[in-house]
């Protein structure tokens, strides 16, 4: 599975999901929002099977190699080295409280932080906020577009996409250092490499989820779109965006059988020639 998503979207999806059933307060009728899902399943086959050939043993053997207070400090250290982008999106996005905050927080681990491989401001009560380009988007109002899985980048869409190039390219302070100086026989890959390893690493202890899920391809999409509702609202989506996105209709949905809307899914799913992997 791509690195970052097991453990930055389980734990507020998994919430979001819960706050979502519980707002809707009946069962939602099947999900026909997937045009892609043919070609996203065989993607994300793909995906599964590099992770689990290369990037999934590699992070195993870092945190073999490595002990828990290391590789908290390195978590940290990228977690502040990427802040640059947070404040650019938050100004991007007329934020400019956060934007001070961020770039605070970014100050203080910098320097009484080592760097930023301790987390001092956390200790002082700094808020911590994580935005993109693809939230830019969003709030200015860009539509979100069919859910897409793209090899080697894993969940997005169209308009998530975009924090790829315009975030790594403009924003990221170790994409600006590799560009700007001379390496030999691809050193500049070695941060960014790390920081694959070291989130894939994290996302290990979240494992469980994804494996007890019925259909992980599933999972994976719906915690995705909620995790980016969860971060576009700033972790309060209004009820009726959740239950749009699950598919729910503002129609009375009172009558509804959980049996025949389960064959409804099966049958819109077989006939679309698409089946859980």
């Amino acid at each position: 599975m791509p690195s970052s998503l097991l453990s930055r979207i389980v734990r507020p999806a998994l919430g979001l999901l819960a706050t979502g059933l519980l707002a809707a307060c009946h069962i939602a009728p099947p999900r026909t929002d997937d045009p892609n899902e043919h070609f996203n399943r065989k993607v994300y086959a793909f995906n599964d099977s590099l992770d689990k050939t290369l990037i999934r043993p590699v992070a195993v053997g870092y945190r073999k190699v490595t002990n828990p207070p290391v590789r908290t400090a390195v978590s940290d250290f990228y977690t502040n080295i990427r802040l640059p982008i947070t404040v650019a999106n938050e100004l991007l996005q007329a934020r400019p409280k956060q934007a001070i905050q961020t770039t605070g927080r970014f100050v203080v681990n910098l320097t009484i932080g080592f760097l930023g491989f301790k987390d001092p401001a956390s200790l002082l009560g700094m808020p911590l906020y994580d935005t993109d380009f693809g939230v830019t988007l969003a709030r200015w109002g860009v539509p979100e577009g069919s859910y897409l899985v793209l090899p080697f980048v894993g969940p997005t869409t169209p308009r998530d996409v975009w924090r790829l190039p315009v975030d790594s390219y403009f924003f990221d302070p170790l994409s600006y250092f590799s560009r700007n100086h001379d390496f030999k026989a691809g050193q500049y890959y070695i941060p960014s490499v790390l920081y694959l390893v070291t989130l894939r690493a994290r996302a290990i202890d979240a494992e469980s989820f994804l494996n007890s899920a019925y259909d992980p391809y599933v999972f994976m999409r719906d915690a995705y779109r909620q995790q980016r509702l969860y971060q576009i609202y700033d972790g309060n989506p209004p009820a009726d965006v959740v239950e749009r996105m699950q598919g729910i209709t503002g129609n009375d949905n009172s009558n509804f059988d959980p049996e025949e809307l389960l064959d409804q899914q099966h049958k819109w799913e077989q006939q679309n020639g698409q089946k859980p992997e």
